[in-house]
């Protein structure tokens, strides 16, 4: 963001609900202390923790501090306690039950308080109280924007667990409010990088020109990370990587990279697009979800030189757990931009390394040129969007090497952000906090869209219902074979991460 030439956040009481978890202390205040350092918040600004659990104000403040003074990295490295003094005058907490109206009174009294009404509640909570939270604030007259101020609701993910709890929960929040005022959060949105899909797109004729079936082969999106569940197994193994990374992350990543162009860069346009791209992925019958999906689960392996445990033996995990953490689908999406063009997603947990990027496959040259040399069949041309943990993008072609020999060699084109622009370190929630505080909705996901998201998912968890079977894979590496087999049976192979 270039902080002088935006204006302020308006004046806002944001209440945190679940402020003792670890949401709170490592990723959202660490991002309003951010804000608050670049200015964009105003000064009438309060920030209310409310959970169950007993503590002042003060005590509140020095939790979060001690933590965030404390980190040997990430977004509040080297705090600065100048910018966190201002930051502790807006904070305050109010102990309360969330199922008790009495705490809804008590935070009811806290917004008349103010001179311009508005408030948001952020739900950094167990998704079982999405719906119990919303109810009792609906009840409570606190979601009522009649007066004049605004009132809006953020939500984490999980959104639903499938097709049906996800249309229930999209009901039971739709019945005490306007769409207009839920802020469904995805916090890959809130990444430099996935913004710039759509400027790299649209504002470039040179590659909206070729962003279509005629020249590309297919799309590989990739979540890849190291660590297992550690101390999330209680989670994990009623949810898995399906659940976990796909119908949320890496269908908006699809969705940015599929999506035609918005009528204009506003909320509603945009969140149009991407709905209706997510609508498009075809529905798999039950035997051709079997057929494009693999399920992994990581065993005993070694992360560099050190020895990990299996997914079994992690806390929490039952020992003949049958949730996966690593999965490969292939989808399609039947439009006439995509017609043809398979789309390869695949998350796993302890992979070789920390990468999530988008590989977009162009169709190689049809003839080739060099028959009396090495190559035979060009290689495809790929443009490669890495979402983390380096930044940027690259565009790998084919060149000769110097020398009387007509040997051709692999060279990249692109730029890394860090090379480009002062980047400060960020949670990646910045920029989506400020857009819930200002209003805009663009960054967040509609009703439709996880809805749409469920609704090509559901063909895979009704599939593994009824026939699961989990290949495992080393610790370390980059999935099970059945994972490569996946593409090798079209002739395609995953694109080399880092």
């Amino acid at each position: 963001m270039s902080q002088a030439k935006i204006p302020a956040a308006p004046p806002c009481t944001l209440f945190l609900f679940g402020a003792s978890g670890d949401l709170v202390k490592r990723l959202l205040m660490p991002a309003l202390y951010n804000l608050s350092r670049d200015g964009l918040l105003d000064r009438n600004l309060r920030i209310v923790g409310v959970d169950h659990n007993a503590a002042s104000s003060e005590e509140f403040a020095e939790r979060l501090h001690s933590f965030m003074a404390n980190r040997e990295q990430g977004a509040t490295k080297n705090l600065d306690e100048k910018v966190w003094a201002r930051l502790a005058k807006r904070l305050d907490y109010q102990t309360g039950d969330f199922l008790d109206p009495a705490t809804y009174q008590a935070l009811a009294k806290r917004v008349e308080g103010t001179r311009h009404g508005n408030a948001i509640f952020y739900l950094a909570t167990s998704p079982r109280f999405f719906p119990e939270v919303a109810q009792r604030l609906g009840e409570a007259g606190l979601l009522d924007e009649s007066a004049g101020g605004f009132r809006r609701v953020v939500i984490e993910k999980p959104f639903g667990t499938d097709l049906a709890s996800a249309e229930a929960l999209n009901a039971c929040l739709l019945k005490v409010m306007h769409e207009r005022q839920i802020y469904r959060i995805d916090h890959y949105l809130g990444k430099e990088t996935v913004q710039n899909i759509l400027v790299s797109r649209f504002s470039n004729g040179l590659f909206e020109s070729f962003w279509n079936n005629h020249y590309i082969d297919h799309v590989q999106i990739t979540a890849a990370e190291t660590v297992g569940v550690e101390t999330r197994g209680a989670f994990y193994d009623n949810t898995g990587a399906l659940r976990d990374m796909v119908p949320n992350h890496l269908f908006q990543l699809l969705a940015m990279v599929a999506m035609e162009p918005p009528a204009a860069f506003g909320a509603d346009a945009v969140r149009g697009e991407k709905a209706k791209v997510i609508g498009a992925i075809r529905p798999w019958s039950t035997k051709m979800a079997l057929k494009n999906s693999v399920r992994g689960q990581y065993s005993v392996g070694k992360q560099g030189r050190k020895r990990v445990p299996g997914y079994r033996e992690e806390a929490n995990v039952a020992p003949d757990s049958q949730t996966e953490t690593y999965v490969a689908l292939k989808v399609m999406i039947d439009n006439w931009r995509w017609a043809g063009v398979p789309f390869y997603l695949r998350t796993g947990k302890r992979m070789s390394v920390r990468d999530t990027e988008i590989a977009i496959c162009f169709k190689p040259a049809p003839y080739a040129q060099f028959r009396e040399s090495e190559l035979e069949r060009p290689k495809p041309n790929y443009l490669k969007i890495q979402i983390q943990p380096n930044e940027g993008m690259w565009f790998d072609l084919q060149a000769k090497r110097p020398g009387p020999e007509m040997i051709m060699e692999n060279v990249e084109l692109g730029f890394a952000y860090k090379d480009f622009f002062k980047m400060p370190p960020a949670t990646g929630y910045e920029t989506l906090i400020y857009d819930c505080l200002t209003g805009d909705q663009t960054l967040f996901q509609r009703a439709d869209n996880i809805e749409n998201g469920w609704r090509a998912v559901q063909p895979f968890l009704d599939a593994w219902a009824s026939e699961s079977k989990v290949h495992e894979y080393p610790a370390g590496e980059d999935g099970p074979e059945a994972g490569n087999e996946l593409l090798s049976r079209d002739k395609r192979e995953w694109h080399s991460l880092g």
